[in-house]
């Protein structure tokens, strides 16, 4: 194991026996925060501590191990336990390895994702409206839950813009790589002639805050506007002025909800929309600033990069963050994105284990 790596596992040794004393002290069982705050300290520190030890003991059985084998008697016995000992040690090592990995709190919130049409025109809308297919289904696969918070219908179909919400278990963990250029590389329907056209999508996903992260918003910087929802008619459609468009002055930024019927409902959703991409906004600008000097494996997250390409004709699906190619295209657009999701998760965890083995 790496040395860098055992001090940090020996450090933790250290901070249990802290633990331990500080929930056993009067005044922290007197505060019920603190006492929970630090109860779950010790829960994830105890787990990761016993493994350390494990670890430990099962070098001590390798040691001993190899001290047999000079014994004739023991050679074959001291050959297995060395052998079972070594994969131990592997597989001890690889799951010790993950529990150093920094945790996001944001892997665990709801999220809300956007879908824009872009370079392409109506092909472009068209392939908006058959991600949004692709995400929706991949929702239903993990069990979660879908709400529209506003959307844009394109004349000849699919969408010029569409916002969800989505809430479920480890929601933002798992999408939080889909931000990002799409390219479709296919004939379009509208294409008479049979030509391959390209065309693009960008998709944004943004962390849902909770109350106590909410980016404050001071009212005279918001400029609320009413207007007609617009959609597939109805009478409802063509009397009420219960869409809502939210501009935050200072950024520009723009929410708007136009999906309920209740006006009050829809600022309700447009707020919160505001309030993630703010809070997005002001992640992003720290994060640039904490990485200027170097671009990650999975790549900046700036929605104008280009992640990944559909190439209809061939089938195929090509990650080029990772320079991942599945020939399932018809799948993935189905909603089987587990593949991709865990090579970038898989990614993203091999770059985080080597800083910290260089002790970055």
């Amino acid at each position: 194991m790496n040395p860098t790596l055992r001090e940090q596992f020996e450090r933790l040794g250290l901070r249990l026996a802290e633990l331990n004393a500080n929930l056993g002290d009067p005044q922290v069982l007197a505060d019920i925060g603190r006492w929970r705050s630090l109860s779950r300290e010790q829960a994830e520190v105890s787990q990761v501590v016993q493994q350390f030890r494990r670890y430990q003991q099962r070098e001590r059985d390798l040691q001993a191990g190899r001290d047999m084998l000079s014994d004739p008697e023991m050679a074959e016995m001291a050959a297995e336990e060395i052998a079972a000992a070594e994969a131990d040690l592997e597989q001890l090592q690889a799951a010790l390895q993950l529990s150093l990995l920094p945790r996001d709190p944001d892997d665990a919130r709801n999220a809300f994702l956007e879908i824009r049409a872009g370079t392409g025109g109506d092909e472009s809308a068209l392939f908006a409206g058959d991600l949004a297919r692709m995400y929706l289904r991949y929702c239903e696969r993990r069990g979660w839950r879908t709400e529209v918070m506003s959307e844009s219908p394109a004349e000849l179909g699919g969408y010029k813009e569409l916002v969800l919400r989505i809430s479920g278990e480890q929601v933002y963990e798992s999408l939080r790589f889909e931000s990002g250029g799409h390219r479709v590389q296919r004939v379009p329907a509208t294409e008479s002639q049979g030509r391959i056209h390209t065309s693009a999508c960008t998709v944004a996903v943004l962390p849902e805050p909770d109350e106590a992260e909410e980016v404050t918003l001071n009212p005279a910087e918001l400029r609320i506007d009413t207007f007609r929802a617009s959609g597939a008619g109805g009478q409802h459609v063509n009397k009420t002025d219960s869409a809502i468009r939210i501009t935050h002055l200072p950024t520009g930024l723009v929410a708007e909800c136009q999906d309920d019927r209740s006006q009050h409902r829809n600022k309700a959703k447009a707020m919160a929309v505001l309030q993630a991409r703010l809070r997005d906004k002001e992640c992003s600008e720290r994060q640039a600033k904490e990485a200027a000097t170097r671009k990650g494996l999975i790549g900046s997250g700036d929605r104008s990069d280009r992640i990944r390409t559909y190439n209809f004709p061939q089938g195929r699906v090509t990650d080029h963050r990772i320079n991942l190619t599945l020939y399932k295209l018809d799948r993935v657009m189905d909603g089987e994105l587990d593949d991709v999701v865990e090579a970038l998760r898989a990614a993203r965890a091999a770059e985080q284990l080597a800083e910290l083995e260089s002790g970055a």
